[in-house]
């Protein structure tokens, strides 16, 4: 028999770290430098490792992949949608990695999207031959040849539809060169901007192009100005922010009247104007910023009023948001005037004014809701800015509502995405007046029967008494035995929430008989603003028991069993992954912890390293706060490991990741691996040409996936 895979061990090079009469001892300190030769052979001494352990799954990992590609349509065309008198769609062909732009030119408005859909599907047969074939607009295949990475930061039509901005990043860094291509001719201007981020605006005069550049802690902190034709070493800076504790973006308003530099930190934020069509005019304050006041803007045009800002805020105790008009040009508070009050316990996420009507999305209980309100056209300081207001009625209990290209004015239209753990994302098309909902395009998934599966919100319960919402899909005669394996996944960070949607790849997992569980843990915008609040800073290991207890509630009530159960999370997720995996090692079976956020300490103390101070908000500040210090260290991942048995574990990093650093899950599993009294497997992969998001292409992305997915099913004993 071939002898085990022998794991690397990293040598140990003892660094002190003091911080208020503290003392940590990190022996693998020195994995942050990415320029001694020793580190990157490490790395690839590691990735050698994880390939062989795996290699007796290749079979496996090969027919997941098989079965992901056949139950995905490879030859697609998305939802198309209209923009300015065309439609714009995006095509995926088999073979190709990567997606291509497509338009095609409806100035009198004599189509609709299942018109321009069937055309661009006929088209995906003969482009030559068919009508509805279109005009390519962009290929990323085309971009992206020669490297191994690629993705698109920036993707903006100029107003007039005669050009496309564009930028993108060839190594995962997140730093991006701007082009602009001729869509009449297809070719690329001569301008190049180099080191971009995201965010962009066109002014009217479709020559005038907004964009954002980083600082070397990789905040987004600058506006640039840049007119087509000239070199852009001789941009204008139109603003900058000297706060580190903010992030800006810019952008152009659905009415294409005004651009918009938002400014925001974890807990204030700011806006400014500029008449896009005076593109060299200063930006001007909306309302000048208060510490712990956030809000932001959308441009609405109220008859007897004109311009107004439609202001999202949580002033004056609104803790969930509540929705204010103002004069555009006025920076004075007392004339914001409440047009939709706060309301406890119906959190208000945004809000999209279009030249009629406003939808709000909100959160209640737990899910998201759209409500319309049209536009009444009354005075604005007399009259009711809106008319009766409606939801729109969605088909299922548990759901989830994607994000829908919106990008006309004048409309009555509508269109978001709709999906459920069962249910294959739908576009939908709603007519704001008539009430009727339009099926565009359901998501094609071949061979997958969605009769055959169950999809349920049950509840734990906390150390504290908090009711946590569970997620779950499972096949429909799954027994409730603590027999069944489970995949349960979790975030809980930045009030970013984890709706129940529907993933093509997860169908490898439900056909094996596991569970896919989704706890909706605080810490996440799930249930409202108190609920992320009640996650974060001195008050973040409610989010790591909140997770433990949802797994102790699925082991309590028979879905799995603690050797049938894996954790899996990514980022500030990997983050959860580390301290439940300290907490309660004995609950998981293995744990899977990609991009992992697990040096909390030392990363929240290095002001050097990328978007720490920003991070102070979120996590605190350990360099001038005693308590916020001892906190982080009581649960900071790699601080706390001890000597001891622990779950099986599968790692992933990015070399090139700008968020977190590589060095964090390589320090973590090196010190798990010294640890480790059980001879259990601790695996660590790391992308040595990508970031935070890991491979780019679509087929690396379901490898990967396959891979990830194999580890699982192994680890709990599935090998079919």
């Amino acid at each position: 028999m071939p002898a085990e895979p022998t794991p690397p061990a990293a040598p140990r090079r003892p660094h002190r770290l003091d911080a208020h009469g503290d003392v940590r001892e990190d022996d693998w300190y020195w994995l942050a430098d990415r320029e001694d030769p020793a580190v990157i052979e490490y790395l690839e001494a590691e990735n050698a490792y994880t390939d062989a352990v795996l290699a007796p799954t290749a079979a496996l990992q090969e027919r997941l992949f098989e079965e992901i590609k056949a139950r995905v349509v490879e030859t697609d065309v998305s939802s198309p949608s209209r923009l300015g008198g065309w439609w714009y769609w995006t095509r995926t062909d088999e073979g190709s990695q990567y997606r291509s732009y497509w338009r095609r030119a409806d100035p009198d408005h004599l189509l609709d999207a299942a018109v321009v859909l069937a055309g661009a599907t006929d088209a995906l047969a003969d482009a030559k031959a068919t009508p509805g074939a279109g005009q390519l607009v962009l290929d990323e295949n085309a971009l992206a040849e020669g490297h191994d990475f690629f993705a698109l930061g920036v993707w903006d039509l100029s107003p007039d539809h005669t050009l496309l901005a564009y930028a993108a990043d060839t190594d995962g860094s997140e730093r991006y060169r701007l082009r602009f291509r001729d869509l009449g001719t297809g070719r690329d201007l001569p301008d190049v901007v180099e080191d971009v981020s995201y965010g962009s605006a066109w002014a009217r005069d479709s020559a005038t192009f907004f964009y954002v550049r980083l600082d070397e802690a990789m905040r987004p902190f600058q506006v640039w100005r840049h007119t087509l034709g000239t070199d852009p070493a001789g941009d204008t800076l139109v603003h900058q922010e000297d706060d580190e504790r903010f992030f800006l973006s810019v952008e152009l308003t659905r009415s294409e009247r005004f651009v918009v530099v938002h400014l925001e930190s974890k807990m204030t934020s700011e806006a400014r104007w500029i008449d896009a069509a005076r593109p060299d005019a200063d930006p001007v304050v909306v309302l000048p910023r208060r510490q712990g006041v956030e809000y932001d803007v959308e441009h609405a045009v109220v008859a007897g009023a004109g311009d107004v800002w439609l202001v999202r805020t949580n002033d004056n105790g609104a803790t969930d948001f509540a929705l204010g008009s103002l004069p555009v040009g006025s920076q004075d508070p007392a004339q914001l005037r409440i047009l939709v009050p706060h309301r406890p316990g119906t959190k208000l996420d945004g809000v999209d004014a279009f030249a009629g009507h406003v939808v709000l999305s909100e959160r209640a209980g737990g899910l998201e809701q759209l409500r319309v309100l049209p536009l009444t056209g009354a005075e604005h300081a007399s009259g009711e800015v809106f008319g009766p207001d409606h939801l729109i009625e969605q088909p299922d209990p548990v759901y989830s509502l994607g994000g829908g290209a919106n990008g006309e004015w004048d409309t009555s239209n509508f269109r978001y995405g709709y999906t459920s753990l069962v249910t294959p994302m739908s576009s939908i098309d709603y007519d704001v007046t008539t009430r009727a909902r339009t099926v565009v395009k359901v998501q094609p998934v071949r061979g997958y029967r969605a009769e055959e599966y169950r999809t349920e919100r049950i509840w734990a319960t906390a150390p504290d008494g908090t009711r946590i919402p569970i997620s779950l899909v499972a096949p429909k005669d799954q027994p409730l035995d603590g027999s069944a394996p489970c995949l349960l996944y979790g975030y809980g960070s930045y009030e970013i929430t984890i709706d129940p949607a529907f993933s093509p790849t997860r169908v490898n997992l439900l056909e094996r008989g596991f569970t896919f569980a989704i706890a909706h843990i605080r810490g996440g915008g799930e249930m409202g603003r108190s609920w992320y609040e009640q996650g974060r800073l001195e008050h973040k290991s409610n989010t790591f028991t909140d997770f433990i207890a949802c797994a102790e509630h699925l082991v309590a009530t028979g879905w799995t069993s603690p050797d049938r159960l894996v954790a899996r999370g990514g980022s500030a997720g990997g983050l959860l992954m580390g301290a439940v995996t300290n907490l309660r090692p004995d609950l998981w079976r293995a744990v899977v912890a990609e991009v992992p956020f697990v040096d909390v300490v030392t990363t929240m103390s290095d002001t050097s390293l990328p978007l720490t101070v920003t991070e102070w908000e979120e996590w605190g500040n350990p360099l001038e706060d005693p308590a916020a210090y001892q906190a982080m260290k009581s649960y900071s991942p790699y601080d706390n490991v001890v000597a001891g048995a622990y779950p099986a574990l599968y790692v992933t990093g990015g070399l090139n990741d700008p968020r977190v650093g590589y060095w964090e899950p390589a320090k973590w599993v090196a010190k798990l691996r010294a640890a480790r009294t059980d001879g259990g497997l601790t695996l660590l992969r790391t992308e040595m040409g990508a970031g935070h998001q890991g491979a780019s292409g679509r087929y690396d992305v379901w490898r990967d996936e396959a891979r990830v997915q194999a580890f699982i099913l192994t680890s709990v004993d599935i090998t079919q």
